[in-house]
């Protein structure tokens, strides 16, 4: 039997996607050739790994109990790897972020730029993906540390250190005032609101801001499918939203919206990246660390926040 890490990758990212099509897109496959893997995988192992059902693909008992070996198999052979990279003093390799659009757009270019800079020999590439994607990559090794809001749902698989603490703020159009002054919270309640869908990092944040107040979120909008699009509905007259300022700050620069400090009991979002937990990290992912948790400033001098002080272990 001979199950090569590319059968066992796939069968996971298959696994996770449940979806033979996204599974292609996340690997950058044909459907075709995910499909032969998976079929080859299961005939060396003699049994199905998946079966059909009306919400996608499903793992079989056999698929189950693989699952977790392909997990540890996988992490295993990355560690050889990073082990015999430290030992050698290896100062070439590669590194993939994963990151949500927003993010991208407002921290990444001066730190890629930085980490460059000093290590010219690290090719470095970056994937733009919702909070769930993400994970799903980090499960699979698509990626080697993610950049993202919290939305407090780890298991002992990843580490997760804070990076920033960033506001949460009321974005409405300019020429209207969400509420007065020292009415707070409920004041919002009767308002429209546009959000992004169910499972975005974004709507978690606006869910959880209302319910930790103890009161009912008001009346969606819209849902739309990003931040982008908010921003645009909201300078429409569409209704208001609730972001962290990081996503909207180059927005607000601009023109056409205002922002309000938010009146909630959470006020801030926390910025986090998140990692395997691997016996010994890979050189370049202990490097980018390092070089994020002392690169990390404020947007801008007048837009001092809060910062963590950082530590990653291996």
């Amino acid at each position: 039997m001979n199950m090569r890490p590319s059968l066992l990758k796939t069968f996971l990212v298959v696994a996770n996607s449940r979806n033979i099509t996204r599974a292609a897109s996340q690997l950058h496959l044909a459907q075709s050739s995910v499909s032969d893997q998976v079929q080859v995988l299961e005939t060396e192992l003699g049994t199905n790994l998946f079966a059909r059902s009306r919400t996608g693909l499903e793992l079989t008992p056999a698929g189950e109990v693989l699952k977790p070996y392909a997990e540890e198999i996988l992490a295993l052979l990355d560690e050889a790897r990073a082990a015999v990279g430290t030992a050698v003093g290896q100062a070439a390799g590669s590194l993939a972020i994963g990151t949500l659009e927003t993010i991208a757009a407002a921290r990444m270019p001066p730190w890629l730029a930085a980490f460059r800079g000093s290590h010219p020999n690290i090719t470095v590439r970056m994937k733009i993906a919702g909070s769930g994607t993400l994970l799903q990559m980090l499960e699979s090794g698509d990626i080697d540390i993610a950049f993202c809001f919290d939305k407090g749902e780890l298991d002992e698989r990843f580490f997760k250190r804070p990076i920033s603490t960033e506001p949460l703020v009321l974005l409405a159009p300019p020429d209207e005032r969400p509420a007065s002054s020292g009415d707070g919270l409920r004041a919002l309640a009767g308002r429209s609101f546009v959000a992004t869908e169910v499972g975005c990092v974004y709507r978690y944040l606006f869910d959880k801001a209302f319910a930790e107040a103890g009161i009912a979120a008001p009346h969606l909008a819209a849902e739309v499918d990003s931040v982008r699009t908010i921003l645009r509905l909201v300078a429409a007259g569409a209704g208001l939203a609730l972001v962290p300022r990081l996503a909207v700050v180059e927005a607000l620069d601009a023109g056409g919206l205002v922002e309000y400090p938010w009146p909630g009991p959470v006020q801030t979002a926390s910025l986090v990246a998140i990692w395997r937990r691997r016996r010994v990290q890979p050189a370049v992912l202990r490097q980018f660390l390092a070089m994020v948790d002392a690169a990390f400033t404020p947007l801008r001098p007048g837009d001092a926040r809060p910062r963590h002080a950082v530590s990653f272990p291996s």
